[in-house]
């Protein structure tokens, strides 16, 4: 009886070890972060390609150390389906999970949608490429790595104008989408102080059918058509273009910096133009270690997620340098408390890929230069044109 009683009271104290371990080596010593993406919806496939470079990321840097104890980073989840219906129930999963800071997302309408409920849970939020001035206007708790719009629409204004030379331009975007018809404004005010002459039009969300707007922009006699929609909507732009005839470039923004863009326009006779935050062949060292971590064996779901090949998009770059620039400040906070790392943030600078971050006092990014690239259209890959400014 003696021995079966040490038995059971051995197996007690492992077992009860064993919970002690489990709280202070792992559930204890672990920060989260959240990633607010769309993996789903109209923006599904730049959300997961925008994912791809904070998975990265913690890949290389799964653990930091404060003040001498080692955490382990863990990536939290949460798909707002490229909703804004959809954007609160996610960002309200994460602060379930406890996360100490967010990042994301693509798309501005849902990081709008978002924000709230991490503002009331005081969480800060780091944009990757949320490019709309109102994602952090009025609030101290939203971040951003990325450019604005005000300086995206002038840079493509300014590109159309010099570049392509273009007299008449004919905008399109979703209607009610705050990033399509943000931008297009921009670009509108800048556009018509160049001299150029705009027309805009909107499109229904789900629609599939854009005979009729690229028939108009042709009537119009446009040079320029400029669509800064979504990626899935993109495409059908590209491929309707394509079978029309119409020979105008396609102009747009930091979307329609995607694998599916550059696939719809290969072998056809279209011409493609966008604005973005990096250019693939920026960083070597970024380059060739993301291309085999996409290729290694068992990352076949990574390689699918970025459209099947090992092509860069900057939204990867810009979420790669998402992830460091949260680490930087729950370091400087010392804490994988949000509270503290929302005070640490303003202060935070971080040597990216895409470039140098800090912070002006509305928590946006100081940028100065965006990367204009065209689709060749016989390799289908993304080629340089030019760097530019609004000066």
């Amino acid at each position: 009886m003696k021995k079966i009683l040490a038995i059971v009271l051995t197996l007690a104290l492992l077992v009860s070890c064993m919970m002690v371990v489990t709280s202070c080596g792992t559930k204890k010593n672990v920060i989260k972060i959240g990633v607010f993406e769309p993996q789903s919806g109209d923006n599904g496939a730049g959300g997961k390609q925008e994912i791809l470079g904070m998975q990265y990321a913690n890949s290389l840097t799964p653990t930091i150390t404060l003040n001498g104890v080692e955490y382990t980073v863990e990536l939290v989840y949460a798909d707002n389906e490229s909703s804004t219906d959809k954007a609160v129930s996610a960002a309200t999963t994460l602060v379930s999970q406890g996360v100490s800071v967010v990042l994301g997302s693509y798309g501005s309408s849902v990081s709008i949608a978002g924000s709230d409920t991490f503002g009331n849970a005081n969480i800060p939020v780091i944009g990757v490429t949320c490019t709309n001035p109102q994602v952090t206007e009025g609030n101290s708790h939203y971040f951003r790595i990325c450019f604005l719009d005000p300086f995206q629409g002038t840079v493509l204004a300014n590109y159309a104008s010099s570049e392509l030379k273009a007299k008449t331009v004919y905008c399109l975007g979703q209607l009610g989408n705050d990033y399509d018809q943000g931008l297009i404004s921009y670009f509108k005010t800048a556009a018509e102080k160049l001299g150029m002459t705009v027309q805009t039009a909107t499109f229904p969300e789900n629609n599939s059918d854009f005979t009729s707007y690229l028939t108009n922009a042709k009537n119009a006699n446009a040079d320029v058509i400029f669509a800064p929609c979504s990626t899935s909507y993109a495409q059908l732009i590209v491929e309707q273009a394509a079978s029309q005839g119409i020979a105008m470039p396609l102009l747009a923004g930091d979307t329609w910096d995607s694998n599916v863009i550059t696939s719809a326009a290969k072998g056809k006779n279209v011409s493609v133009y966008v604005s973005t935050f990096y250019q693939e062949g920026g960083n070597t060292e970024f380059d060739n270690g993301i291309k085999a971590w996409l290729s290694k064996a068992g990352n076949e779901t990574y390689l699918t997620n970025n459209g099947g090949n090992d092509t860069i998009a900057a939204v990867t770059a810009m979420g790669y340098d998402a992830y460091y620039t949260a680490l930087e400040a729950i370091k400087k906070a010392g804490s994988k408390d949000s509270k503290k790392i929302l005070e640490a943030l303003p202060s935070v600078t971080y040597a990216g890929v895409s470039g140098q971050i800090k912070f002006d006092d509305n928590g946006d990014a100081v940028r100065d230069t965006a990367y204009i690239k065209t689709v060749d259209t016989t390799t289908g890959s993304w080629t340089f044109k030019a760097k530019q400014g609004i000066n």
